[in-house]
């Protein structure tokens, strides 16, 4: 299954969460979701890979 949301490393040393559809950074709570260290952009890829998992699956498209 393919994921929504992948990191990518910015020229500042810091990363960014991005919707892998759109290309463009994902936003939480109205921001977008950049800026952050490494671990910190792991957590949160990793949340909101899995709260896209459970809407696909709550719509049945898995």
């Amino acid at each position: 299954m393919e994921r929504r949301y992948d990191l990518r490393a910015e020229e500042d040393d810091t990363w960014t969460v991005f919707d892998v559809f759109t290309g463009l950074p994902a936003m939480v709570d109205g921001f977008e979701a950049t800026g952050f260290e490494v671990e910190e952009a792991g957590d949160l890829l990793a949340m909101l890979n899995a709260a896209d998992f459970e809407r696909r699956r709550e719509a049945g498209m898995l």
